[in-house]
């Protein structure tokens, strides 16, 4: 055999593999819904995105897993971001396998002193936390530290996350 028919082989096989890693490749997998720093001024991310599957939730969520489960959870994945260098901000990113199951959880939280900005199909944000949902999906930030920027800062960064998550 020549190196010409070698080639042409090697050639094919590796074709034929990139094909077939680009078919198993979802391109909306749940690190894509997470702004990176120049998507999001003011922010910037860390670089790990964790994502727990459900038979993992529990070593993320300690005792609220259950709720999650109930509800339909797919995945959660979460990163951690700084507001202006100075205020962490954890954002976790639950998908559940329907918008019911984000509505469910979404409307087992409390309400109290809570504002309603227009993000998602609805949303609650209070002095140091803000959680949305859309579709399937339902997010969460809570701040580390209190300040004036911090809440009008994540509901900013929602807007950002918002667009990269179908419904």
């Amino acid at each position: 055999m020549n190196d010409r028919f070698h080639q042409t082989v090697l050639f094919a096989a590796a074709m034929s593999a990139a094909v077939l890693l680009t078919a198993g490749c979802r391109h909306d997998s749940a690190s894509s819904f997470f702004p990176d720093s120049a998507e999001a001024p003011g922010w910037s991310r860390s670089s790990e995105i964790r994502i727990f599957i459900p038979e993992h939730l529990s070593d993320y969520i300690d005792g609220d897993a259950e709720k999650y489960l109930k509800a339909g959870v797919k995945s959660a994945s979460t990163a951690d971001y700084k507001f202006q260098d100075k205020t962490k901000v954890l954002v976790d990113i639950y998908t559940m396998s329907s918008p019911q199951g984000a509505k469910t959880i979404f409307d087992s939280e409390l309400a109290t002193d809570s504002q309603n900005p227009s993000l998602g199909d609805a949303a609650r944000l209070f002095s140091q936390s803000l959680i949305f949902r859309k579709g399937p999906h339902l997010v969460r930030m809570v701040a580390y530290q209190e300040s004036a920027q911090i809440a009008p800062a994540m509901v900013n960064l929602g807007h950002v996350i918002e667009k990269k998550l179908p419904r």
